[in-house]
């Protein structure tokens, strides 16, 4: 699976981080291994210019998503084909993420792993213009996000053990290095 991220928005965030999350979905949503897909952060001005231009909206706006493709009732855009599928792109805008994340009082690399998450599912032909469909996204949204901190928070806690099992053998003298080797 390829994804590709490109910050333009002037927002220093941990991209490695956006990008999991994305993979992370996409996992989580079977999509197929040759699939590809484009993350893209911007500053504010950049999204109004996109919100008003392909959504007829007035201002910026969090998350942006453009299937490279047209749906087709009953197929997902990374159906099973003979070349690699190209989801499209996902456009966020860190700077507007960033009073959501202070209202929802998490920070704003959460809200960014929310947005991506949004936006992978917009990509796969989610949407929430209605009750029922918002339902079903949000529902699945919800249930990815909180998978994705579970494991995020599981692989912290891995590391930490294994950071302290390192600093316990080591002043044990057991670390592995012979005597001649610097430590």
């Amino acid at each position: 699976m390829s994804i590709e991220i490109a910050n333009e928005s002037g927002v220093d965030v941990d991209e490695a981080s956006i990008v999991s999350a994305a993979r992370f979905a996409l996992d989580r949503m079977d999509v197929s291994p040759l699939a590809e897909l484009s993350v893209v952060l911007v500053t504010l001005d950049v999204m109004e210019d996109l919100h008003v231009r392909w959504m007829d909206l007035p201002g910026p706006t969090d998350v942006m998503a453009f299937p490279m493709d047209e749906l087709e009732p009953g197929r997902r855009p990374d159906a099973v084909e003979s070349s690699p599928a190209l989801l499209g792109d996902i456009v966020l805008c860190p700077e507007f993420a960033m009073g959501q994340a202070h209202k929802a009082g998490h920070s704003l690399l959460d809200e960014l792993h929310l947005l991506t998450v949004h936006g992978v599912l917009h990509l796969l032909g989610y949407d929430h213009a209605e009750p029922e469909e918002e339902r079903e996204m949000f529902g699945l949204q919800n249930r990815i996000l909180g998978e994705f901190r579970d494991t995020l928070a599981a692989a912290r806690k891995k590391d930490a053990q294994r950071s302290n099992d390192d600093r316990l053998l080591g002043a044990a003298g057991l670390d592995g290095r012979s005597e001649s080797e610097p430590s």
